[in-house]
């Protein structure tokens, strides 16, 4: 995995992956792909990054884990391949997006459009063993994502952290809250959508693009007759 990470993030993630616990992490999820099915595929691995280059991080949106059934994740946050159903997390953000922003919900659950636009959407655990949740958690990822957030705030430019649910609000003791702004809420899943739906997300976040000096983010995600 060591010679995937994207260009743009050499400077500020490069010495991560010559640490002892990544070459570790990388051992575990190698012995697991020779095991079975592991998502997102190899190439996709590090494809928030890829998506969202270093200097143009706008917002970062920390999700736990990604997707583990046949052919959903992709390596971004939340976000499924175009012709995958939109899973229950997301469909509640999208109507979230329509009740607050008045958009239409897409029928798709591809966020691309958001990476493009400045938003990281980082898992903080990167791989995850095919149909089991969380296989892959405590073998080193969360310490590279730590180190990914880590890279945002030393950044001269600030951007906006979106902190959904107890599990990415653990991760506040990493942020400088005085030069960058925290946007905090319950996890869109549905076991807490009571409490997501109606919290304004979406204008929270664009308020404090603006205040940043950066071009608010276009939520709208067009639809791909899928």
């Amino acid at each position: 995995m060591t010679d995937m990470l994207p260009e743009s993030w050499q400077d500020a993630l490069g010495d991560e992956l010559h640490k002892p616990y990544f070459a570790r992490l990388t051992e575990f999820v190698e012995e697991e792909r020779a095991r079975g099915p592991v998502y997102p595929p190899r190439e996709e691995v590090f494809a928030a990054l890829d998506a969202t280059p270093y200097d143009q991080v706008k917002v970062l949106i920390l999700g736990q884990d990604p997707y583990h059934g046949e052919g959903q994740g992709h390596g971004l946050c939340f976000s499924v391949r175009p012709g995958v159903k939109t899973p229950p997390s997301l469909r509640n953000i999208y109507k979230e997006m329509q009740a607050e922003l008045g958009h239409p919900i897409p029928d798709n659950g591809y966020l691309m459009p958001w990476a493009r636009q400045g938003v990281l959407l980082l898992n903080a655990v990167l791989t995850v063993r095919s149909g089991e949740a969380n296989s892959h958690k405590g073998q080193g990822w969360e310490t590279f994502t730590d180190a990914v957030i880590r890279a945002v705030v030393a950044r001269p430019d600030p951007a906006v952290f979106v902190l959904w649910g107890n599990y990415a609000k653990k991760k506040l003791p990493l942020i400088d809250t005085e030069r960058h702004a925290v946007v905090q809420g319950a996890h869109p899943s549905p076991l807490s959508a009571r409490k997501f739906l109606g919290s304004r997300p979406f204008t929270q976040i664009n308020d404090a693009v603006a205040a940043q000096g950066h071009e608010p983010i276009d939520w709208r995600i067009p639809d791909l007759g899928a």
